[in-house]
């Protein structure tokens, strides 16, 4: 058997529970993908958006819902290593990726505050703009289930609000564009053990400027700090992460002090007395 096939079939058979069931829970209870959309899979090369594009060629083959997909990455400036990384994982996946170029990386370097948000931003545009090209209708991300907690807590600690990372949403600049989260009930942990039981390697980070953590994470992040207080709050009750999730679920408006709906704020005060 190919590699591609055993790598489709542990996703199918051996994580079936942890990785597939979720993948098709997300997409049904959020009505991710419906009939005759059409797609665009962003890649950045990581484990998270190669397992996503696994997952919806399964779908893609399989599901009764008819759509299109198309496989894209865009490089912002990688140096060779990196893409040819990418390239070769594509390959070896059997993904059909359509690479194209922008000037990312070139113009983060002529910035000395905050090059990390002005990247982020940058590539946003770009995809959105790629997917017009194609004329796409959403633009799917390889966001899982950690990715949503520790964004809630970064949102509390260092945002001053509760809010969370959406399963879905609207572009506000990009009319006709929505962005979904197909892994956004997938843990990582069932992610790495994925990739670890088909021995497979991808890059953590291309970001040209630090090539120290092409492979590896340095650790010094605030989302590196999120995961690690995760961790730590586990060792105590192995369910902290599920319970913030089910929280963002289960919110009760009749114990918040204010809440804030299209950018409008609302002090309880003002329904106090009714």
């Amino acid at each position: 058997m190919e590699k591609y096939r055993e790598i489709e079939r542990s996703i199918i058979k051996t994580y079936r529970k942890e990785i597939w069931s979720k993948f098709i829970k997300a997409i049904k209870n959020y009505q991710l993908i419906q009939e005759n959309d059409k797609i665009m899979v962003c890649i950045s090369g990581g484990k998270d958006s190669f397992l996503m594009a696994k997952c919806i060629q399964e779908l893609q083959r399989h599901g009764r819902v008819p759509f299109e997909a198309y496989y894209v990455v865009m490089d912002p400036g990688y140096n060779s290593y990196n893409r040819d990384f990418i390239e070769d994982n594509a390959d070896l996946l059997n993904v059909p990726i359509e690479i194209f170029e922008s000037d990312i990386f070139d113009v983060v370097s002529t910035v000395d505050k905050s090059p990390c948000y002005l990247c982020a931003k940058m590539r946003r545009g770009y995809l959105y703009s790629k997917a017009q090209e194609l004329g796409c209708n959403k633009i799917a991300l390889g966001h899982h289930f950690d990715d949503v907690i520790e964004t809630t807590l970064l949102s509390m600690f260092y945002g001053s609000e509760i809010k969370t990372m959406m399963p879905k949403l609207h572009s506000e600049n990009f009319e006709g564009l929505e962005l979904i989260r197909p892994l956004y009930l997938v843990k990582e942990e069932s992610i790495i053990s994925w990739r670890k039981h088909n021995d497979l390697t991808f890059i953590n980070c291309a970001c040209r400027f630090i090539e120290g953590c092409s492979l590896i994470n340095d650790g010094t992040s605030k989302r590196k700090e999120m995961k690690e207080l995760i961790k730590t709050m586990k060792q105590v009750n192995s369910n902290v992460d599920q319970n913030i999730f089910k929280a963002l679920d289960n919110v009760n408006l009749d114990c918040i002090l204010g809440t804030k709906k299209d950018k409008v704020y609302q002090n309880f005060l003002e329904e106090y007395e009714k």
